[in-house]
């Protein structure tokens, strides 16, 4: 019988590894191993540089009216191994090159009972690991419906994590930094109020979801290539530390409705001991198909001011009159309502904005508040909504577009939805090609509120797909699209480069709103920029907001240095100066750096990070000798010591140092800074200051 024991003992550990399917990176760095438990549950781990950073985890769906699901029974029916290894040019970018090099394993896996066939695909980077379930076309699995998608993430340890509540219509959240076990309790407190939510577990995060071990590895869980799937959040078993997909629902509660062949979107590990590293990786959109836009050569990186902060702040409006309660499209006859004398889309004000902009050097004007509708435009579940296409009677289109056009500006185009995307997709052909009629070449989208059809949600598989044909129309009209509200972005931003910007986070608006916390901006990059740029607004002088309007007590916690610096460290190739003319004319040696700053760049440098803490960032100008550096620091003052050694060797350089003078301040001392200029070469070294909530910005141009 001991025999017997021992015999068995070795065949099972035999077995175990016989079904055992070791991937290693190209470097070493990772090993990820594959293997299936004695059920035939299909399981994961992953290692960096031997150490392990994600337990044994399972993998598989749940599937609606399925008896069997794809969790378990699986035998391995063959495995497929490569290595890719290309270099691409993104169309704008951090950088003018991106190395997409990985090892790659296939398992295609067979459910007993069933006849059916999934493949799970890994692809081992040196930053991390991306894998996805392929279901191939077959007679027994065709159309099903998700249940739950059931991929884990198991933790090694109770980390520290930056992470926002899990929700289905927001990600406008400040960001708590807590402990794993500490998110239940402090789930509530994070949870603060928006115009469209909808929570689903105390301990439910969003992706990216930003991790530190005990020992110092950093681990970024995110996903990549979200087309036709609804948007993954985490949900945590607290007890065992084990993270599981959580996938949003749509308005009958299912996750998904799939056709094979078909595949889910890449669940993306991020794992490094130093965490530039996590902030440089080009992971996330080396795991999207190439561009899809064959002609790239309209699409182009934009600066841009805007009638926008005064009405975010409350001293505009986006309504043209306050007669009418309610408004019907091609009913109401605004040219016989009395003006509010609010409305801030007025020629003359537009026409302010223009010439700011054409006498700075920026690229375009946003102006939102142009059409009509905004009179009850929101909470009413109004169908219906806007046209897109109709402007209030003190907008002139055509005589705006051609001022602009004899200034060497563009004007934005808005579409704000309301939510109400039935609404804007029959709309949507007329709209963009009024837009290429009157010469904007750019649309900022907005989804404010909750989904029209009823009942859906903003990150639903239905909403998700609205998100991708609105992109994909517009590059059928040359538009790049900068859409708010919409889901994060996943890196789709490689395939359509077109898509030059979103929101998805709770951005600069919310300083207007009560204020974000002072060290918002150094988290951001390790989460929500993971997946592609944020059109984060920066650039606010002013952060009393009272003085902008006297019923809004709101500060904007930041000095005046944290601002600019942001122009380097929230990378975007959308980039808006969002105070007012009048504000940046006070300062306007510190408008300078705007003025100067790029927003294209061929080179990145991260030269220190701690998320939470500060982020330094130099970045070489696309076509130039020219660098640009960026620090924003959080609540403790601190000092950075920089090394220029980034700089060509043998040349020279002026650096123009924007920084916070030594009594600065988010709160009580906030537009307190210095500038100098410095001669500096590769060899020069500087020790630079930040305050709380502060910052420093630097250009550092070639001498000729």
């Amino acid at each position: 019988m001991k025999n017997l024991f021992f015999a068995s003992l070795i065949l099972f550990a035999f077995s175990s590894i016989a079904e055992a399917q070791q991937l290693k990176s190209p470097e070493g760095k990772f090993v990820m191993e594959f293997s299936l438990q004695n059920d035939g549950t299909p399981t994961y781990n992953l290692k960096y540089k031997n150490k392990e950073v994600v337990k044994t985890s399972k993998l598989g769906l749940e599937l609606k009216d399925d008896k069997k699901s794809l969790l378990n029974d699986f035998t391995i029916a063959d495995t497929k191994t490569s290595t890719f290894d290309e270099t691409w040019k993104p169309v704008w970018g951090e950088v003018d090159h991106i190395r997409n090099h990985y090892n790659e394993l296939a398992v295609t896996l067979n459910q007993k009972g069933t006849d059916r066939q999934i493949v799970i695909r890994f692809r081992l980077f040196d930053d991390g690991l991306g894998f996805r379930y392929e279901f191939p076309a077959q007679k027994n699995l065709t159309y099903f419906v998700i249940k739950e998608e059931r991929s884990q993430f198991a933790m090694t340890g109770d980390h520290t994590a930056f992470w926002i509540p899990g929700d289905y219509d927001t990600q406008e959240y400040d960001y708590t930094k807590s402990k794993l076990s500490e998110i239940r309790g402090l789930s509530e407190k994070a949870y603060t109020a928006n115009v469209s939510q909808k929570s689903f577990s105390p301990t439910g995060v969003q992706t990216s979801l930003m991790l530190k071990t005990a020992d110092g590895i950093y681990i970024n869980l995110h996903e990549a290539a979200l087309i036709d799937y609804s948007c993954m959040h985490l949900n945590l078993d607290d007890k065992n530390l084990v993270f599981e997909s959580w996938l949003t629902p749509d308005a009958k509660g299912d996750k998904g409705h799939m056709q094979a062949p078909n595949h889910s979107p890449w669940r993306t590990i991020i794992v490094s001991d130093d965490a530039r590293e996590i902030l440089a990786s080009k992971m996330t959109y080396n795991l999207n198909d190439p561009s899809k836009i064959d002609n790239t050569s309209w699409i182009k990186p934009v600066k841009y001011v805007g009638v926008w902060w005064e009405m975010i702040t409350g001293k505009s409006s986006w309504s043209y009159t306050n007669d009418y309660p309610t408004v019907q499209l091609g009913v109401t006859d605004f040219a016989k309502a009395k003006p509010n004398g609010t409305h801030g889309a007025n020629n003359a004000n537009v026409k302010k904005y223009i010439d700011f902009a054409a006498a700075n050097g920026f690229d375009a004007v946003l102006v939102e508040g142009w059409n009509e509708g905004w009179e009850d435009w929101f909470g009413h579940s109004k169908d219906y909504v806007f046209d897109f296409l109709t402007p209030y009677p003190d907008f002139d289109v055509k005589g705006l577009h051609e001022y602009a056009k004899s200034k060497g500006v563009k004007i934005i185009m808005h579409h704000e939805t309301s939510g109400s995307v039935r609404n804007y997709e029959r709309h949507m052909d007329a709209a963009y090609k009024f837009m290429n009629d009157n010469g904007y070449d750019a649309v900022k989208s907005g989804y404010v509120g909750d989904i029209l059809p009823r009942g859906e949600n903003h990150y639903s598989q239905w909403i998700v797909n609205h998100y991708q044909y609105a992109i994909e129309k517009a590059a059928d009209y040359k538009i790049m699209v900068n859409a708010h509200e919409a889901v994060r972005p996943t890196g789709i931003a490689r395939t359509y480069p077109n898509l030059i910007g979103n929101e998805a986070a709770r951005g600069t608006e919310y300083q207007a709103f009560g204020g974000s916390k002072p060290n918002h901006v150094t988290v951001l990059p390790f989460t929500r920029l993971i997946g592609g740029p944020m059109d984060y607004t920066p650039g606010i002088f002013e952060m009393d907001i009272s003085k902008m309007n006297p019923d809004n007590k709101s500060h904007v916690n930041s000095t005046i240095c944290n601002q600019l610096a942001l122009y380097v460290t929230m990378y975007s190739p959308l980039q808006m100066a969002a105070d007012t003319p009048e504000n940046y004319n006070r300062f306007p040696d510190a408008f300078q750096f705007i003025k100067d700053v790029a927003v294209d760049w061929s080179e990145s440098k991260y030269i220190e990070a701690e998320p939470g803490d500060f982020i330094t960032v130099a970045r070489k100008a696309k076509g130039t000798n020219n660098w640009f550096v960026g620090n924003v620091n959080g609540e403790t003052p601190r000092t950075s010591n920089i090394d220029f050694s980034f700089l060509e060797k043998g040349k020279k350089y002026t650096a123009t140092i924007y920084a916070d003078a030594k009594d600065a301040h988010y709160k009580t001392n906030p537009q307190a800074y210095t500038i100098k200029k410095i001669a500096v070469t590769n060899k020069s070294k500087l020790s630079q200051f930040s305050a709380p909530g502060g910052g420093y910005a630097i250009s550092i141009i070639e001498t000729k």
